[in-house]
């Protein structure tokens, strides 16, 4: 049976990171290895893949059949990609310089793809924490504004508690003036009396 290039699981539950091994097929999947390559971490964005580039390519020409995930790993580092121009060399289409020249250009054009990626990522990444601090900075001012307008009614209120107190002083002082007035009227009428009293008497 030839030998495949797989992963291998390793890490916790639910954070998973792989080791990219050369193993037999009938072999159980994290059971006995013929080699590591390499280890893959899709906890990261983008992933983290670190692989032995020539002994990737060296099981592929060997005969080694990877998996589709792992498959996937070796073109997206271009050990697919180099076989195939060391595969154009073999027939004669082109020469190595020619392949090593192309194999360098594509690698040229991945890695600033990827450092594209890097960097948006790290903007959006900027970009989203400043929008989260200004909707910070927003909540706090309307906290303070909150808080500001109650004190603001409470010491309305305070100053509303305070003011009937004066106003029903002054009233007493009239209630108390007004009470001699009252006094005042049977003497008026005194005398009134006694007018009626000498008309009689005459």
């Amino acid at each position: 049976m030839p030998a495949k290039i797989r992963l291998q699981r390793h890490g916790r539950k639910r954070l998973a990171f792989y080791h990219i091994v050369v193993a037999d097929s009938r072999a159980p999947r994290d059971g006995r290895l013929i080699e590591r390559i390499g280890s893959y971490n899709p906890n990261t964005n983008p992933a983290t893949i670190d692989l032995d580039f020539d002994k990737a390519l060296d099981w592929l020409t060997k005969g080694a059949q990877p998996t589709d995930t792992v498959r996937a790993i070796l073109s997206y580092k271009g050990v697919l990609y180099k076989k195939h121009l060391m595969g154009g060399v073999a027939k004669g289409a082109f020469d190595e310089a020619e392949a090593e020249r192309r194999f360098d250009a594509w690698l040229a054009d991945k890695e600033a793809k990827v450092q594209a990626k890097k960097d948006r990522l790290t903007q959006d990444s900027d970009s989203l924490k400043a929008k989260q601090l200004e909707a910070e900075a927003k909540v706090n001012a309307d906290r303070a504004e909150a808080i500001a307008k109650r004190n603001a009614e409470l010491a309305a209120e305070a100053e509303a508690a305070n003011a009937p107190e004066e106003v029903e002083a002054p009233a007493e002082e009239v209630v108390a003036e007004e009470a001699p007035a009252v006094e005042e009227t049977p003497q008026a009428e005194a005398p009134a009396a006694e007018d009626k009293e000498e008309k009689k008497a005459e």
